[in-house]
């Protein structure tokens, strides 16, 4: 039976990852920084270890490899971009040890998980994508935009750090705050609905699969509750080619917003599972077990759009312990 390791399985994408590879026959060990008791989806894997939390460098690497040693883990996936950041640069262990990352390579992901780096390559390699304008906050007292523009970390996640500067007092505000750390960019503010383009592709092959939804409803650090599965051919397209020239593996997730004037400016890539994957699935693709596919060096499904769709998620609560 091929084991798996999956961190971080309180995100979202946890639910839809484990049901996935236990469908796979993938024998599935999970972790998460909070107690088991705490964390539902631990009480669907066949394994659970509270794993401490990712800036603890360290030990963490040090549980990571005894997981993998002593539950003979075939394959490691991260749910998380700080797990996803914590691996990309320690992959020597896991390849001299058998342990598949499900990761993009090292220099495709050094490209994604620097917002201004990325714009720039957008810029300088794919004239078939809308980049963002994007300067970093340490390097520019004065905006070429009108306000409001957005301040975000480079290496951001989920929201965090998202500051919207509405006029030039709050902007030299920021300055004189936030914006001395030298992860700031600074971007002008498009008005319009986010829009997802899953990917998954198989470099050997060249097949890349690209499934589009428009989000509905969503919470303040941008997981989506509902969505409109739908298709835009030359979105996905464009979405196909970034795909290649970043050189991604497997499954990550391209976040557009569709402007007011018709365009689709790219805001970021998410080099994991996104927090909707599931919706891809419900809709028609499975892109966990293709993304597991990848890695395995099996060939991918195709994807047949059928039909546009709405797909919402609602919240459940589960006894997971009762104490005498």
């Amino acid at each position: 039976m091929k084991r798996a390791l999956v961190t971080s399985i309180g995100s979202v994408a946890g639910d839809i990852v484990i049901k996935s590879l236990k469908r796979n026959g993938f024998y599935v060990v999970g972790t998460d920084i909070y107690q088991k008791e705490l964390v539902v989806d631990a009480m669907n894997v066949n394994q659970f270890y509270q794993a401490p939390y990712t800036n603890e460098s360290e030990r963490y690497y040090e549980f990571l490899k005894k997981i993998c040693t002593d539950e003979k883990i075939d394959f490691l996936l991260p749910l998380t971009d700080l797990d996803v950041d914590f691996l990309n640069v320690r992959r020597e262990w896991f390849d001299e040890n058998h342990v598949t990352l499900c990761i993009s390579p090292k220099k495709s992901l050094d490209i994604i998980r620097n917002k201004k780096i990325l714009q720039d390559f957008v810029r300088g390699n794919c004239p078939y994508i809308n980049p963002i304008p994007t300067v970093l906050v340490r390097e520019t007292k004065e905006l070429e935009w009108d306000f409001p523009v957005v301040c975000k970390p480079y290496d951001g996640r989920s929201s965090q750090g998202l500051r919207y500067i509405h006029n030039e007092n709050e902007w030299n505000a920021f300055l004189n705050g936030n914006g001395k750390d030298g992860k700031y960019i600074a971007e002008p503010f498009i008005n319009g609905p986010i829009v997802m383009v899953e990917i998954v592709r198989h470099p050997n092959s060249g097949k890349v699969v690209a499934v589009t939804r428009q989000e509905r409803l969503s919470t303040p650090h941008g997981c989506a509750t509902a969505v409109y599965m739908y298709q835009d051919r030359e979105l996905e397209e464009n979405s196909r080619k970034l795909a290649e020239a970043l050189d991604i593996k497997g499954c990550v997730n391209f976040e557009y917003i569709h402007g007011d004037d018709g365009k689709y400016y790219l805001v970021e890539c998410n080099p994991r599972f996104s927090a909707g994957c599931e919706f891809t699935c419900i809709s028609g693709y499975d892109c966990v077990s293709n993304h597991l596919r990848v890695f395995e060096g099996k060939n991918i499904d195709e994807f047949n759009f059928s039909r546009p769709m709405y797909i919402s998620r609602k919240y459940e609560e589960f006894i997971t312990k009762v104490e005498d």
